[in-house]
C-alpha cells in the first residue's frame, strides 16, 4: 500500500474508535496517522523511511521489508515502549491502532506480511490487490 492509503486507513480507524470511546478524536487520529506510517520504516522509499534514512537503512538491512516491523512482536514492543514513555493514553492507543490498520492493509497485498515474525510464515488475505492499483 502507498503512504496515502496507510494514512487514510489510520484516520478512518481512529475516527471510528473515537466515536465509540471517550478519547480525544484529534489526538487519537493524529497519533493514528503516525502509527499508520511507522511499520514502513523498513522501506527506505517510504514516507517515514525518507524522513529517517539512516534508521531506515539499518532496519532494512537487519530485517528486510515487511518482516519485524510488520509483526505482532513489533506491535507488543511498541506498546510497551509507549506505556513506559508516553503518558497520554489517547496517543498510545492511536499509535497502536494506526499500526494495526497498517498491518491489515499490507496483509491485503499479494506479498503479505510476516505477522508471526520471527516465523517465516507469510500472512495474507485470500483476496489481495496490487499496490497502487484501482482497488487501492
Amino acid at each position: 500500500m502507498t503512504g496515502k492509503t496507510h494514512i487514510m486507513g489510520g484516520v478512518a480507524t481512529c475516527i471510528a474508535l473515537a466515536s465509540i470511546t471517550s478519547y480525544d478524536q484529534i489526538l487519537l487520529t493524529a497519533a493514528g496517522v503516525a502509527g499508520s506510517l511507522i511499520p514502513d520504516i523498513c522501506h527506505r522509499g517510504s514516507k517515514v523511511g525518507r524522513k529517517f534514512p539512516i534508521l531506515s537503512k539499518v532496519i532494512s538491512g537487519l530485517f528486510g521489508h515487511r518482516t519485524f516491523t510488520h509483526s505482532l512482536l513489533f506491535l507488543v514492543i511498541v506498546g510497551v515502549l509507549l506505556s513506559m514513555f508516553v503518558p497520554i493514553q489517547a496517543v498510545q492507543v492511536g499509535v497502536l491502532v494506526g499500526i494495526v490498520s497498517h498491518l491489515i492493509l499490507d496483509a491485503a497485498t499479494k506479498n503479505g506480511i510476516k505477522l508471526l515474525y520471527p516465523s517465516k510464515v507469510t500472512i495474507r488475505f485470500p483476496f489481495t490487490n496490487r499496490i497502487g492499483g484501482a482497488v487501492e
